[in-house]
């Protein structure tokens, strides 16, 4: 599950028991990614303040499907099967339509823009420069996201996006975290209650 020690939800104690007890889906299943930081569950904390608040509030106006896709895409380019598998499957359930969901990810694999809206593509040539070269960002790709009718704030949404999951990504890569005894695509999906971190 991890090159590192972790606890299972059937020892834990204390504040990580509390942690565990808030983010568990069904038969008490705490995703691995999560399980990885309850050594130190202070960090686990922080993990998931910023996974709810970026991907999961009722404050974000970009869709959350999209949210979800430029998860996918920014995983798949760190080679991050881990994050790709489980947001994928979030995805699917967002759309709805498996087809549409397999179509989107094979374009988003292929570097195909052709299913994704001018604003879209717009949205993605970003994640990709960020994800692909940071240092070489310019004002020219918020501008772009900007014309195809972004407004900042949804595009620093977008760049929350794309900067969590770079940091879910190297969690998950520098751990060694599997996905074995995960149920995937299970997410926060409260988002009327930021602070139900549920997953179901």
């Amino acid at each position: 599950m991890t090159w590192i020690d972790t606890v299972p939800y059937a020892e834990a104690t204390g504040r990580l028991k509390q942690l565990y007890d808030r983010i568990k889906g069904p038969d008490d299943n705490v995703d691995n990614i999560m399980m990885a930081h309850s050594l130190r569950p202070h960090t686990m904390d922080g993990h998931m303040v910023l996974y709810k608040y970026a991907l999961h509030h009722s404050a974000n106006e970009v869709p959350k499907w999209f949210l979800e896709t430029l998860g996918v895409l920014v995983s798949h380019l760190n080679g991050c099967a881990y994050c790709v598998e489980h947001h994928f499957t979030g995805l699917r359930r967002l759309l709805g339509d498996d087809a549409r969901a397999t179509t989107l990810r094979a374009a988003l694999e292929a570097g195909d823009g052709a299913p994704f809206s001018e604003k879209e593509r717009a949205a993605i040539t970003y994640a990709r420069a960020l994800t692909r070269d940071p240092a070489g960002m310019s004002e020219k790709l918020v501008t772009a996201m900007r014309a195809a009718g972004y407004s900042d704030g949804q595009i620093l949404e977008i760049n929350q996006v794309v900067a969590y999951f770079a940091y879910a990504n190297r969690t998950v890569q520098g751990l060694g975290v599997t996905t074995e005894g995960d149920i995937l695509g299970l997410s926060p999906n409260n988002s009327d209650n930021p602070d139900d971190w549920s997953h179901r």
